[in-house]
């Protein structure tokens, strides 16, 4: 009859420094199926690395260990599960439950690296669980078991893929009398049933139950007792072939197994886990914010250029890349006049200005004394609120009047004052207010457009600045197909008249570019900022997910001991890790709407779109990845043994 299991001249080292200790010392076992096998011996005498080499928990030093006559020593770590999967049913001596799952849930778990239904298994667990004296104790946890219960819920959990063999460790050490021999008489019918058992024992009563006993000390069979003939059974079940197609966990039925099991190792520690997810939610809505701040800033400062007209174009004193000031003598009012004549000129102004301090009563105020034209409202785009712009004949006849920008009218006449026809003092000219500009609001450079006096530019020349010279002209164009046409006869016109480049000329278009070239770089400056405190979360996540692994440890051995694959083991705690940021990035998103309302109530122009959350939750998923690899390849390349061991 062919053995179940066949271990020839098996030997076991531990290096501990130089030495080497000798668990297993040249043991030859064979085991056939329908057996009842006791393995017995004091602590220290091998026969718990016995147990570990036959349940492919541990591997050999040197010899042979043969399962249905296949080599294990050939086999890879995942093969090897699968023959724990598909062969064995372990009892452990200490139950090794979940102790944050329910009986049925544990009693599921072989069926779950087995790639069977959710409902298949749930039945399976429950008929077993009631076969076995436990169906009112399905959804109960561990902690609500008596200690025989537990075990028979390990029992369960062993039968669940129907194994060939149940590989028991010391199964009544931990229970009293009467659970142990509940337990022992278990252990016989299921032998009654086909079943092979093989139990671990340090107590000669128990190991009297088997029909053979062999006894195991330093390292070596001692000796073997027949008890009982046993009726051994000639259907052991098919061959284990590790070339045959093997059922696996289907990858969406064991993501979302995952995804549960995350869940419940969140709840375990609520306080942990919102200090976990608090790095990755003030990252995400860290991104969302800023971005959204950056983009509601640059459309902001697009909107108030636009604003201007983007029919414009600027001539302004001093060479191209000299700054331009009123020391800069280069332009003079006959340019603009010239200017005017070019095709598709609408309109040319001279500007000249200076910061006064302008009196009214007994209020003194320094503002923007602006020296302009007549044209400037329809150059600009700026109507009268009240009363009139200067006309051609104020301009030509030097004439000395004003018109306020709205902030200079509130701060000078009360809220019901007319401020038109009254006089104010500039540089000890009295000059008379004809009218109140519309309010402009800031600048695309935080600056109060509505902070100005408008005068004639002549007057201003004459009178205010001293000089015959202009700061800059302002152009508005007709055609803005014929933009850089009507730039190009311009400047060709200005080198005929100044014979020297010491003029340049923009045009709204690549101010606007400018501006929106600078608001993109503060805005990724902002994102870098934000994506940085995203990696801060990150490694917060991969430092508490590496606690995780060594405080789940035990439970990562009872995992791969019931058949879970290496790759099972890493898709569980990446998938932990991603579900952490996911969590994280939703909640961080949410936030991150809340404060950009919050942000906007109090004036900050905020404009969400949907690329800046789509790259921030994402990010946060792909952190949860690349901040989980390390831990879940650490919990995957554990030891079955060691991690078993684990307290």
């Amino acid at each position: 009859m062919t053995p179940l299991l066949d271990i020839k001249d098996a030997c076991k080292y531990y290096h501990t420094g130089d030495a080497a200790v000798h668990a297993l010392d040249g043991v030859s076992l064979q085991i056939f199926p329908g057996e009842f096998v006791a393995i017995m011996g004091p602590s220290g005498s091998g026969k718990s690395t016995l147990m570990n080499i036959i349940g492919c928990l541990d591997r050999l030093s040197s010899g042979s260990y043969h399962i249905h006559g296949c080599d294990t020593e050939k086999l890879d770590s995942d093969e090897l599960a699968q023959l724990r999967r598909e062969t064995f049913g372990f009892v452990f001596q200490r139950y090794n439950l979940l102790e944050n799952s329910t009986a049925s849930e544990n009693v599921e778990m072989p069926a779950i690296y087995e790639g069977k239904d959710k409902e298949e298994r749930r039945q399976r667990a429950k008929e077993l669980l009631t076969q076995l004296g436990l169906g009112d104790r399905v959804y109960n946890r561990p902690n609500q078991l008596s200690g025989g219960q537990q075990q028979r819920v390990s029992i369960a959990r062993a039968l669940m893929n129907d194994p060939k063999l149940i590989l028991a460790d010391e199964p009544t050490g931990a229970l009293d009398t009467k659970s142990g021999e509940s337990v022992l008489e278990l252990l016989h019918k299921l032998n009654k049933q086909g079943k092979t058992i093989v139990v671990i024992t340090h107590d000669e009563k128990v190991a009297r139950n088997a029909q053979r006993i062999i006894r195991v000390q330093d390292g070596r069979i001692l000796n073997e007792e027949i008890l009982t003939e046993p009726a051994k059974s000639t259907n052991g079940g098919n061959m284990y072939d590790s070339q045959s197609p093997r059922t696996h966990i289907d990858a969406v039925s064991g993501a979302i197994e995952a995804v549960k099991m995350a869940f419940k190792s969140l709840m375990v520690n609520l306080f942990r886990t919102a200090l976990t997810l608090l790095g990755i939610v003030i990252g995400v809505s860290a991104v969302m914010v800023m971005l959204a701040v950056g983009n509601g800033s640059k459309q902001s400062v697009i909107d108030q250029i636009s604003a201007m007209g983007t029919n414009l174009l600027f001539v302004r004193a001093g060479a191209p890349g000299v700054r331009s000031s009123g020391s800069v003598v280069t332009l003079i009012p006959d340019d603009a006049a010239a200017i005017a004549m070019v095709p598709n000129v609408l309109a040319a102004v001279p500007n000249r200005s200076s910061r006064e301090t302008v009196r009214y009563g007994n209020i003194d105020y320094p503002t923007s004394i602006q020296g302009t034209g007549y044209l400037f409202p329809g150059a600009r785009d700026w109507d009268v609120a009240q009363g009139q712009f200067f006309s051609p004949r104020d301009e030509r006849g030097f004439a000395a009047v004003a018109v306020l920008g709205k902030t200079v009218r509130n701060i000078l006449f009360t809220r019901d004052e007319n401020p038109v026809g009254r006089f104010i003092i500039v540089r000890n000219v009295p000059m008379q207010i004809i009218g109140v500009m519309e309010s402009k609001g800031a600048s695309s450079f935080g600056t109060d457009q509505d902070d100005i006096i408008f005068i004639p530019y002549t007057t201003g020349l004459v009178r205010i600045f001293g000089g015959h010279h202009v700061t800059d002209i302002t152009v508005k164009i007709d055609d803005m197909n014929r933009m850089q046409e009507t730039e190009d006869r311009i400047w060709e016109l200005m080198m005929e008249r100044h014979r020297i480049e010491d003029f340049n000329i923009r045009n709204m278009s690549s101010i606007i570019a400018t501006a929106s070239s600078m608001q993109d770089t503060m805005t990724l400056l902002l994102g870098v900022v934000a994506v940085l405190s995203l990696v801060v979360g990150g490694i917060g996540v991969m430092n508490i997910m590496l606690v995780l692994v060594t405080e789940r440890t035990r439970e990562i051995g009872i995992r791969m001991a019931v058949g879970a694959r290496k790759r099972d083991i890493l898709m569980q705690f990446n998938i932990e890790s991603v579900v952490v940021c996911a969590l994280g990035g939703g909640i961080g998103l949410l936030l991150g709407y809340i404060v950009g309302i919050v942000l906007e109530f109090f004036g900050v122009r905020i404009i969400f779109t949907l690329l800046p959350p789509m790259l921030a939750f994402g990010s946060a998923c792909i952190t949860g990845v690349l901040f989980g690899y390390l831990p879940a390849r650490k919990a995957a390349n554990l030891d079955p043994v060691v991690a078993l061991s684990s307290e």
